[in-house]
């Protein structure tokens, strides 16, 4: 991604141990934004990146990983529940990578890879109303603010303009 030393690459197999690592180093920070994940989502990892594979291999759902020279996992932006041209968007940056605009770089690029490459209209997100920084990279990415019945900020992003 111009401007960052990292790359924006599709979820694979070989990410498995990287991801782990960056969900485990980063778990105290994303509990203070979003529900923590359990101890059972790092027990069983394996499995769930098998599962989540599946997902993307159904065409279900698009996940992408952040990574930098190193090959450490720095950010991860995922599409998830793809049907009739839109998705949900989700992402989280580890914390020593924050404010440095990466968020908003791999928002704008994961909206860029939704409308030219999966066909997508719509993306569709959601924040705490405490995320201003969440709140600030959707606004950046050209989102705009929506009613959510799930009591949380909703945003969404038409794509025939990015």
């Amino acid at each position: 991604m111009p401007d960052h030393d990292v790359t924006l690459e599709p979820l694979t197999a070989e990410h498995a141990d990287a991801v782990l690592a960056f969900e485990r180093e980063n778990r105290e920070y994303f509990a203070a934004w979003i529900e923590d994940r359990g101890d059972d989502f790092f027990t069983s990892f394996a499995e769930r990146h098998q599962a989540l594979l599946a997902e993307q291999e159904a065409g279900i759902c698009r996940f992408h990983v952040l990574v930098d020279a190193s090959g450490a996992v720095v950010g991860r932006v995922n599409l998830m529940d793809l049907e009739n041209g839109s998705a949900e968007l989700g992402y989280r940056i580890a914390e020593k990578a924050t404010g440095q605009g990466l968020a908003s770089a791999a928002v704008r690029a994961v909206a860029r890879l939704a409308a030219s490459s999966y066909g997508l209209k719509m993306l569709r997100a959601g924040t705490s109303d405490r995320n201003v920084a969440s709140q600030a990279v959707l606004m950046r990415a050209g989102f705009r603010r929506v009613a959510d019945p799930a009591a949380r900020l909703g945003f969404e992003l038409t794509l025939e303009d990015v």
